[in-house]
Formats: C-alpha cells, sequence, structure tokens
C-alpha cells in the first residue's frame, strides 16, 4: 500500500521566498496598469467570435422552430434558408468585417504606446487571468492567432529563463529541476500560500529550478512534443554539464511530462537519458470526473432538437480538458475522433517512462482511506486511484513502485502544491541515496 500520511494542524511550509527581483507577489494594483494594447486586439478578437458563435446559436434555434413547422432549412444542419438565413449570414460577414479593421488599426498603434510598468516587473494578475483563458480556449486562440494565446517557454522569477545571465551569475547548478503546471495556471502559481517547491529543493538538494509556462488548452499529445524538443534544446544549452534532470508535474503537467517522455524515446531524443526522477502530483493518469461531466452535458444538450443548438456553448471547452476525459498522452488517443462524441476508453497503455525513478502523490478530501474515497472523493478534481495510476484494465495500470507512492488526507487538489509535509516527501524521494 502507498504511504500514507495525515495533515496535523499546520499545513503551511515556511520555505525561503524567492529572492530574484519582481518574483515575490506584490501587493494589489490597478490591474489596467498590466494591458497592453496587444491585449486589446486579442479581446476584440474573442468579441467578434463570441458575436458569430452566438449568431450560430441563434440561427440553429430558429432552425429547429421552422423545422417543426415543416419548413426545409439550409445547406447545412443549423442554418435557416432564403431571407432568415440571409440576415445571420450578414451579421457574421459584418462582424468579420468589423474585427478586421479593429486589429489593423490596434495593430498600428502598439509601437507608440509603452507599457506602464518595467520590463522586469511580474504582472502577477495579467497572467493568471492569461493562463485561465488559455486553459478553457487556448486551442482557440492559437487557430485564429489571437494574441492572447500563450507559446511554450521556460521561465525563472516569472520572466523568460535567460541562460547568458545564469551562467554570468554561477547560479547553474548540474541538477535542473523541471516544474510543469497544470490546466489554466501558470509557472507564476508554483507559489502557493508562501511556498514553492521549486525554491524548497533548491535550497535544500541544490537543483536549479526552471518553471515551464505553456498553453493548457492544446492537446496533452501536442503539449508533450514541444515540451520535448524544449528540453533537448535546454540541456544542450544548459552552462555547466547536467548530472540530474528530475521533472517535477502538477495535475495535468503529470500527463504532458509523459507525454514527452514517450515522444522523447520513440524519437531517440538526448535529455530523456539525463532523466532521474520524474513526480507527479494529483496527475489524472486516468481521467477527471469533472471533463466526464461535461461530456454528459452535451450528450443532454444534444439529446432534442430545441437544445441542440446550445451544445456550441458546451463545446467551447479546449482540447486540452478534454483530454481529461480519460487521460490522454498520445495523438492516437483522440485523433480521428469526435472529442465531444460518445466514445469508450480507447487509449494505447504508456507505461512508465523506462530507467526513471517515477513517484505519485496523491491527495483526499477524506480523513481515511476507504473504497468510497478512492473512486469518489479524491482531492476534489482527480480521484484518488487516478492520481495512483490505478485502472481496473491491469494493461492500463502505471504501475508506481509502493515506495514510491504517497496518499495525504485532508487535502485539496491545489494544497498539493503549498503542505508542508509534501515538500518533505518531496526532499525525501529526490535526495541522493
Amino acid at each position: 500500500m502507498p504511504a500514507s500520511k495525515r495533515r496535523g494542524p499546520s499545513a503551511a511550509l515556511p520555505s525561503p521566498e524567492r529572492t530574484a527581483k519582481g518574483n515575490s507577489q506584490p501587493a494589489k494594483k490597478n490591474p489596467l496598469q498590466q494591458l497592453r494594447v496587444s491585449d486589446l486586439r486579442g479581446a476584440a478578437r474573442l468579441a467578434a467570435k463570441a458575436t458569430t458563435g452566438i449568431s450560430r446559436v441563434a440561427e440553429g434555434v430558429h432552425q429547429s422552430v421552422l423545422g417543426t413547422l415543416g419548413l426545409p432549412g439550409g445547406a447545412q444542419p443549423g442554418q435557416a434558408r432564403g431571407l432568415t438565413g440571409l440576415v445571420y449570414q450578414s451579421i457574421r460577414g459584418v462582424t468579420r468585417l468589423v474585427d478586421a479593421g479593429l486589429q489593423a488599426g490596434l495593430a498600428r498603434l502598439e509601437p507608440f504606446f509603452e507599457p506602464t510598468l518595467p520590463a522586469t516587473a511580474v504582472q502577477w494578475e495579467r497572467e493568471a487571468v492569461l493562463a485561465a483563458l488559455n486553459g478553457v480556449m487556448g486551442d482557440r486562440l492559437l487557430r485564429d492567432d489571437n494574441p492572447l494565446c500563450t507559446r511554450m517557454g521556460f521561465y525563472q522569477h516569472g520572466l523568460p529563463l535567460d541562460l547568458p545571465a545564469l551562467a554570468r551569475r554561477g547560479a547553474a547548478t548540474g541538477k535542473v529541476l523541471v516544474l510543469v503546471h497544470g490546466l489554466c495556471m501558470n509557472d507564476l502559481q508554483w507559489l502557493h500560500e508562501g511556498h514553492d517547491h521549486g525554491a524548497h529543493l533548491a535550497q535544500a538538494l541544490g537543483y536549479t529550478p526552471v518553471y515551464l509556462r505553456y498553453n493548457t488548452g492544446l492537446h496533452t499529445s501536442t503539449n508533450g512534443a514541444e515540451l520535448s524538443a524544449q528540453l533537448e534544446s535546454l540541456l544542450a544549452a544548459w552552462p555547466v554539464p547536467v548530472t540530474d534532470l528530475s521533472v517535477l508535474a502538477h495535475s495535468m503537467g503529470g500527463l504532458v511530462a509523459r507525454s514527452a517522455c514517450h515522444q522523447a524515446a520513440a524519437a531517440g531524443q538526448g535529455w530523456l537519458a539525463h532523466l532521474r526522477h520524474l513526480v507527479c502530483l494529483g496527475t489524472p493518469h486516468h481521467g477527471a470526473p469533472l471533463e466526464k461531466a461535461g461530456h454528459w452535458v452535451d450528450a443532454l444538450l444534444g439529446s432534442t432538437v430545441y437544445s441542440r443548438p446550445f451544445a456550441r456553448l458546451a463545446q467551447l471547452r479546449s482540447a486540452g480538458i478534454t483530454d481529461l476525459r480519460h487521460g490522454h498522452v498520445l495523438e492516437a488517443d483522440w485523433h480521428g475522433r469526435d472529442r465531444f462524441g460518445p466514445h469508450a476508453d480507447v487509449r494505447i497503455p504508456v507505461p512508465l517512462p523506462a530507467g526513471v525513478a517515477c513517484y505519485a502523490v496523491a491527495a483526499t478530501l477524506a480523513a481515511r482511506r476507504s473504497r468510497a474515497a478512492e473512486r469518489l472523493v479524491g482531492d476534489g478534481l482527480v480521484p484518488l486511484r487516478s492520481a495512483l495510476g490505478i485502472h481496473d484494465d491491469r494493461a492500463l495500470t502505471l504501475g508506481f513502485a509502493k515506495g514510491q507512492q504517497a496518499v495525504f488526507h485532508r487535502l485539496g487538489h491545489l494544497g498539493l502544491l503549498g503542505d508542508a509535509e509534501v515538500a518533505q516527501q518531496l526532499e525525501q524521494w529526490l535526495r541522493p541515496a
């Protein structure tokens, strides 16, 4: 059985604060100071997409009513014909023209507006909003070339990783810790309740923490392929020889990290040979109930001609979110399938990476383990069995070694980021023998 931990009354860990300029969370400022002209362009594009989307929903409802009267529709399902159809097409056409005009006009203005905050300032509120937006609809932002779309990259202290500066300061060690955040989050949110696992392990074990920021609305396999490529480049450019590469991943980040490992092995990429540890915190290896509930919403809305047009609203959620239904890590798990349609768990089994010490940390809001707590309660978002990689199908069970599992009671999904006992467990696992 995995080690079970009972949390005492004190859960906060007095770890050192990040010391780089701009990294500790500042006092609240006027959020408008953090706005950029590119943000206005992104918001204008979102508004245009929302307008066209709502017009399609309205047209679908309109045609559903006309269909009950025996009146035919347009060339495509949900389209009206004749003058009615022309009105809806005109609305969408005018909206596209307005969007194109706004994009062109605002793009010309961008060079004339300087940001009101210095380049080294960490924009906590803005980055949190962008992270949530990308998690919900990041695939659409990428497809629309929206400036609000997050691009994958490595960060330290909330700023892009600067390897030459790291080398000049002598701050790069041979032990690299890559931290991969979860859905709708970003690299800054590893700082939770005054504690950061990366900073703690840097002080305790001499790691150099590097924080990944990525668009969590993309397929996990897409992010996995990009992470694998970026890790190859990171290790090639690292200022000193790398002796220990470890990955600490929270929630969806564990799926992305497993996908990166699998694709690196298939492509023969060199970084995988340096990987010593992979730690997954609350990762939904076999899916999360909330996305399964979202699938039921799709099915219910599509059950009648009147509610069917509203299924478009439920289907706004991103590819990254729908990957959490079963815990996809490969492109083959979703390619060629309607991600909103009814289908069974047809994943190809992906074992843990060979030759890597893999660890699973799970949390449960329950006070003690039980069959109901394992399958239903979990940490509020991820069931206990899913976080431990346990599946009724033995081919899909990941097989974390018993000594490399830990269960923490009376702890929620986000609590894993700031809990003292979790930090101590990580330190114990990653400490050299």
